[in-house]
């Protein structure tokens, strides 16, 4: 059974910092793309971050408004996506998801709830 569950979120103030964590199960983690993709309030879901799968994980691709701020990484051994958010604004308020993907095929998480506020 494919899992996604995403770890993390909480309320920070302007300027703060959080690191998301997404732990899967069910496939073959290392073989697939994953990203991480957020959707603010009366907002469409967008892509944050991406990395690449195994032996392309230097392929890394993020959103022009967390450039510079957010960093994605994962650890193939255990199965675990990341996402370090720093100097967070409130703009970054969003539930965020991880997503995996590969060859058409995408599973998504619940979602973690990231609220910047002061």
């Amino acid at each position: 059974q494919v899992q996604l569950v995403e770890s993390g979120g909480g309320v920070v103030q302007p300027g703060g910092s959080l690191k998301l964590s997404c732990v899967a199960s069910g496939f073959s983690f290392s073989e697939y793309t994953m990203s991480w993709y957020r959707q603010g309030p009366g907002k469409e879901r967008e892509m944050v971050a991406a990395i690449g799968r195994r032996g392309y994980d230097f392929i890394r691709k993020y959103a022009d408004s967390v450039k510079g701020r957010f960093s994605i990484s994962r650890d193939n051994a255990n199965n675990v996506l990341s996402l370090q958010m720093n100097s967070l604004k409130p703009e970054d308020t969003a539930k965020y998801y991880c997503k995996a993907a590969r060859e058409g095929r995408e599973y998504w998480g619940p979602g973690t709830q990231v609220t910047v506020s002061s």
